[in-house]
């Protein structure tokens, strides 16, 4: 037993309160300086809500021009609360403009995530065929139900309809649409219009696996089949759904898509989304047997191998020439999305990527395309055909080109079994790597040094990876820089990663840092963005 005398222990206990208000007051400094750089961290590209909390997007669809984003939303606080629905709208996908909420809480509950359609044919009758309504399918979450805890039935699917073209909305008088028939997680419904048996599909969250369930006009719906049990990963719950067909480049075939959201048990922590190859006849769907082999080697396949890509789903009523999809994802992770440093808004979504369906030595893999019509936004322009360097070449000197956005594409040629390393620093000695070491085949993002990191323990306490699928002595490499996002696309979009950074001050610098002996870099394109 020690015993103090007082002197000594009042002497104690200063140094120690000193000593805690000197951390308090480095941490309360650091936070007051995001909070005056909060414009610095706001993209300029991605949709960031005005104020307050944003999560997953919902409802969203292309019609008459204009793309229809709405994301769950917390318009009184920026954490997570009672969810609505927020509404933006955007005719390039560059510039975003932000309305007024479209669903409100009700006697039902909190608005929870869902999708939106056009109904074309007016099966729903609430609309005309001159007119066709928008209508939204979505859960209501009764909370108050839910923390009494003897219920389990307090998600259920509801319907709300729009006659003028998505920026009103009238709640159907006899929601909800679908009820719940006990299942604690029942919820995240994506409907589609199935041409080939000529009815509406609604693919949900229901515990640990996705159920199916068929209506012939939006508002009676009648369970199909369910898909889930023994594959994929089971880490986390399943949320947030997606089924697509989209045709195999290069083929006459078409297969099935099915994302899945989960959290936890992403790749590199948090939250991700898997997805499923397969076919689906209007009944139901059934992973491709080859796909389900290859998945039980390497245990899942995801969208996304960076933490900061969750809860995406597609647009409806969009098309391409390559009948492909429009997908949108949330730019966050679930382990630390409520404490991120920034006050007046919290969350902003991923760029748009067009989804296509590979199929190689290996199996069917997902590419995703990232947006290439930089052209009418980009300020200024650095080009370089081919050039060798040996171990470390510095690609953009300060005041080169204003890295806080910009879009950067190259190829890597005669790679050896060797790191090769693009650092990313600024003026205050910060710094985002991120590559490929060819010898582990696995590329990596590391934002440990990235700005600040003190507001969550698992925000970068590891650098993240992702294996190599492509076998091949070249690599090609397309990322986008915008305030506090790295998006990158390895191999044509057979491997993206996508992580969020908050330096204090905008990168200046762009090096490749390489054991090799050498490394050859051809058509070295590199974009500095602004709004136009």
């Amino acid at each position: 037993m020690i015993l103090f005398r007082t002197p000594f222990l009042v002497a104690f206990l200063i140094v120690l309160h000193l000593t805690s208000c000197k951390k308090l007051d480095s941490y309360s400094e650091r936070m007051n300086q995001f909070k005056m750089d909060e414009l610095h961290h706001r993209p300029l590209f991605h949709f960031t809500p005005e104020k307050n909390w944003m999560n997953d997007p919902n409802g969203m669809f292309f019609y008459k021009g204009v793309y229809h984003l709405y994301f769950q939303h917390n318009p009184d606080a920026n954490v997570w609360g009672p969810m609505h629905w927020g509404h933006a709208t955007s005719k390039d996908l560059k510039h975003w403009e932000e309305h007024e909420i479209a669903l409100f809480p009700d006697e039902l509950g909190t608005i929870f995530s869902g999708s939106a359609v056009v109904d074309h044919k007016n099966t729903s009758k609430l609309g005309t065929l001159e007119n066709p309504p928008i209508v939204a399918i979505y859960t209501n979450h009764n909370s108050q139900k839910a923390k009494k805890g003897n219920a389990i039935d307090f998600q259920n699917q509801s319907i709300a309809y729009s006659t003028d073209e998505g920026y009103s909305w009238t709640k159907y008088e006899r929601n909800p649409v679908l009820k719940n028939p006990g299942i604690i997680d029942f919820r995240d419904p994506k409907v589609f219009w199935h041409e080939g048996s000529q009815k509406w599909i609604m693919s949900l969250a229901a515990g640990q696996e996705i159920q199916y369930f068929e209506s012939q006009n939006l508002l009676s719906w009648s369970y199909l089949s369910s898909f889930g049990q023994g594959i994929g990963n089971h880490d986390g719950v399943w949320e947030c759904p997606d089924l697509f067909p989209l045709p195999v480049n290069g083929t006459q075939a078409r297969k099935w898509v099915q994302l899945v959201s989960i959290n936890p048990g992403g790749p590199n922590g948090g939250s991700a989304t898997q997805y499923f190859i397969g076919d689906f006849d209007g009944t139901q769907f059934i992973v491709d047997s080859e796909f389900q082999k290859a998945m039980e080697k390497k245990h899942s396949y995801w969208i996304d191998f960076g933490k900061d890509n969750y809860a995406g789903v597609t647009f409806s009523n969009w098309s391409n020439k390559a009948n492909g999809v429009l997908y949108l994802g949330w730019m966050s992770n679930w382990e630390y999305a409520n404490k991120v440093p920034t006050t007046k808004w919290r969350s902003a979504m991923t760029l748009p990527r067009e989804l296509e369906l590979i199929q190689n030595q290996d199996g069917f893999r997902l590419h995703s395309k990232a947006p290439s019509d930089w052209d009418k936004y980009t300020v200024k322009t650095l080009e370089k055909e081919t050039f060798s360097q040996q171990k470390e070449t510095r690609l953009i000197e300060k005041g080169a080109i204003d890295l806080s956005t910009a879009q950067i594409k190259l190829n890597l040629v005669d790679l050896e079994e060797k790191k090769y390393t693009f650092i990313l620093e600024n003026s205050r000695g910060e710094k985002l790597s991120f590559g490929l070491n060819e010898k582990a085949h696995q590329f990596f993002i590391d934002r440990s040094q990235a700005g600040e990191t003190s507001f969550s323990e698992t925000f970068s306490r590891k650098p993240s990876i992702a294996p190599r699928t492509k076998k091949a002595t070249s690599l090609q490499i397309q990322f986008i820089l915008d305030k506090m996002s790295l998006e990158v696309f390895f191999d044509q979009g057979e491997t993206v990663m996508t992580e969020i950074f908050f330096t204090h001050a905008p990168f200046e610098t762009l090096s490749l840092k390489t054991d090799a002996n050498t490394v050859k870099i051809e058509n070295l394109l590199i974009r500095e963005l602004g709004k136009k």
